[in-house]
Formats: C-alpha cells, sequence, structure tokens
C-alpha cells in the first residue's frame, strides 16, 4: 500500500514523524519477514515510541542550559586520588538523589572538577525522564534582583522551584543583598525534600555567611540543604583546569 497524501497530511498532523518517514520500510520488513499485523503495529509503536522519547530527551537538555555536556566516564579521577569515587558512583548508580528527592553539594577549590560531576549528575536525570536546569549562582542572584523591579519574584522561583534537578554552580563567588538572600532561601525551602539541587561551592559552610551576611538564615539554609544530601568533599583535590583544557572531558 503506497502512502498517498491523505495519509501523509493525517500522520503530519498526528505527529507520527517516525512512521512517515518509514512508511514504505515497515511495509516492505513486514513483507519480507511476513510479519503478522500485530507484529507489524507493534513494531512501528515500539519504533514511534523510542523516537519520541529520545526527541523528548534532546528538548530537556536543549532547554537545561547547559554549558559544556560533560559525562562521569571522562571524569580523571585515577588524578584525583584523595576523592572518594566509590562514594560518587554509588551516589550515581543508585539514582536516588533524583528517586528520594536528595541533594548532592560539592566543595572544594577551583579547577577540582566540581562543576564537571555536577553537570553529569543532572545530565544523568535529564537522560532518565527528569527535567533539569544548569545557572551559575552569579546569574541567578540577578535574576532574582530584577524580578523584584517588576514584580515577577514568585513567577520565577515557581519557575526555579519546579525543575526536577536544578544545578546551582559557583556559589560563594558573590556577595548579595539582603532581599536576594530571603529569595534564595524562600527557593530552597520551597525545593526542601520535593526536588533534586545541586550545588558547587569554592567555600565550606562556616564561610558561607561571607556572602550571605546574615548569620540566622545562612544557619536555616545549610540545615534545609544538608538535611537530606550527600556532601562532597573535594578541598584536598588538585586543580585539573589547565591539564583538562586540552582534552574533552570534566
Amino acid at each position: 500500500m503506497k502512502m498517498n497524501e491523505d495519509i501523509k497530511q493525517k500522520l503530519s498532523y498526528l505527529r507520527l514523524k517516525g512512521l512517515l518517514e518509514n512508511w514504505d520500510r515497515y511495509l516492505e520488513v513486514a513483507r519480507k519477514e511476513e510479519y503478522s499485523h500485530g507484529r507489524l503495529l507493534k513494531t512501528i509503536i515500539e519504533e514511534e515510541y523510542a523516537t519520541r522519547r529520545e526527541n523528548s530527551r534532546k528538548m530537556r537538555l536543549q532547554r537545561a542550559k547547559i554549558p559544556e555536556k560533560l559525562i562521569l566516564e571522562t571524569f580523571p579521577f585515577q588524578r584525583q586520588a584523595k576523592l572518594n569515587k566509590r562514594k560518587i558512583m554509588g551516589i550515581y548508580d543508585a539514582f536516588d538523589y533524583m528517586t528520594k528527592q536528595q541533594n548532592i553539594i560539592w566543595i572544594g577549590t577551583t579547577g577540582t572538577g566540581k562543576t564537571g560531576l555536577a553537570t553529569a549528575f543532572l545530565m544523568n536525570a535529564i537522560n532518565q525522564g527528569f527535567s533539569g536546569y544548569f545557572i551559575l549562582f552569579a546569574d541567578l542572584i540577578e535574576q532574582l534582583y530584577q524580578s523584584i523591579a517588576d514584580g515577577s519574584e514568585g513567577k520565577l522561583i515557581k519557575k526555579l522551584a519546579a525543575y526536577d534537578c536544578l544545578l546551582i554552580d559557583e556559589m560563594g563567588y558573590v556577595e548579595i543583598e539582603p532581599v536576594q538572600v530571603g529569595l534564595f532561601f524562600m527557593l530552597m525551602h520551597k525545593r526542601h525534600k520535593m526536588k533534586s539541587t545541586l550545588i558547587t561551592s569554592n567555600l565550606v559552610f562556616s564561610e558561607w555567611t561571607s556572602f550571605l551576611k546574615n548569620d540566622q538564615l545562612t544557619a536555616a539554609l545549610i540545615d534545609r540543604l544538608t538535611e537530606n544530601s550527600h556532601v562532597i568533599n573535594m578541598k584536598g583535590c588538585l586543580s585539573l583546569r589547565t591539564k583538562l583544557a586540552s582534552k574533552n572531558s570534566i
């Protein structure tokens, strides 16, 4: 049966792109392999489903705004002897950080691979069907500040709170105003035990008051972030930045 214009229009309307593109191939395979009608339908449905899932995954990755799509398999664990590879791989493979809405916080000096590891965890979540978003702490604070001016802070917090996995990178590099601290705390409060938040920071928890400038809110924030979380201490790790610049790895 050849595809006519009427069928093309209907398949296009139904957004069955896979069937539209592979109509002749399906019929030819069915003829050669002597497929039953049921088997042919099953094959078409399975391939269409796989195509839709892959397209959805690609769209989620695009919307996540990840600057460099790094994966865990390329991380040079052999050059970070002080990093607990077994612990990191265990968290990654168990996937509890998503299924149990746990936070992961990487703390270490610049260039040790915090962002790369966090990105790999974000990628893992997105690849397994969850929504995600990458944002620099400085950009997040700026967006919160701008939202106050036009009264859209509630809308912005609702949007950021809705992501299944939110990666906040380089927390601690900028100082923020009291009103921004309050909005950031509200965002973390809404995500608490509801969504997974990934954070990288060059400062240990005891130093967070240096940029948050509010002892009470800082203590409350750390309490929420660490209550249901994994903390990866990378303070003793070496900088990989110079050597990694010439390689396609984390």
